[in-house]
C-alpha cells in the first residue's frame, strides 16, 4: 500500500506525533500554513467518512475531542478549528480519513471559514432532496 498516512503510522515516514493510541494518532501537518494544524488519523485505513465504520470514527473523534480540549485547557489557545474533506470534489488530498486540528486564538487574524459563492438552488427545493423520512 502506498499511502503516506500508512507509512507514518508504521514509522516508515518521520512525522511530529503529537499523541497516538491503540486506533489512532495525531501529528503535525508539514504543510506550514498555520501554527499548529494538526492532522487525527484513524490507524485502520478508511479513505474517509463515506467509509468508515463507527467504530473507528468513535475513536478518531474522541481523540479528536481530547486534543482539543488539550489545546485550549492546556497549552493557552482560545478555541479550535476542525475541518474534514471527504470525496475528491469535497477537496480530499490525501486517501487516507484525517480530520485538520487548528488551535486557535482570538488574535491569530485567521479567517477559517470557506467564502461560499452563495447558494444556486431555492432552500426548500434542497430541503426537500435532504431530508431523511
Amino acid at each position: 500500500m502506498s499511502c503516506i498516512f500508512c507509512k507514518i503510522i508504521k514509522g516508515e515516514i518521520p512525522s511530529y506525533k503529537v499523541y497516538e493510541d491503540e486506533y489512532t494518532m495525531v501529528f503535525m501537518d508539514i504543510a506550514k500554513d498555520v501554527d499548529g494544524h494538526m492532522l487525527a488519523i484513524p490507524k485502520k485505513h478508511v479513505i474517509n467518512i463515506l467509509d468508515c465504520d463507527l467504530e473507528t470514527l468513535n475513536h478518531l473523534m474522541a481523540t479528536v475531542k481530547k486534543i482539543s480540549n488539550y489545546c485550549v485547557d492546556d497549552c493557552e489557545y482560545d478555541g479550535v478549528n476542525i475541518l474534514n474533506a471527504s470525496g475528491e470534489s469535497a477537496g480530499q488530498s490525501v486517501n487516507h480519513f484525517h480530520i485538520h486540528i487548528i488551535p486557535r486564538k482570538d488574535s491569530d487574524n485567521i479567517d477559517g471559514w470557506p467564502e461560499f459563492s452563495g447558494a444556486e438552488q431555492e432552500l426548500e427545493e434542497v430541503y426537500e432532496k435532504l431530508k431523511i423520512e
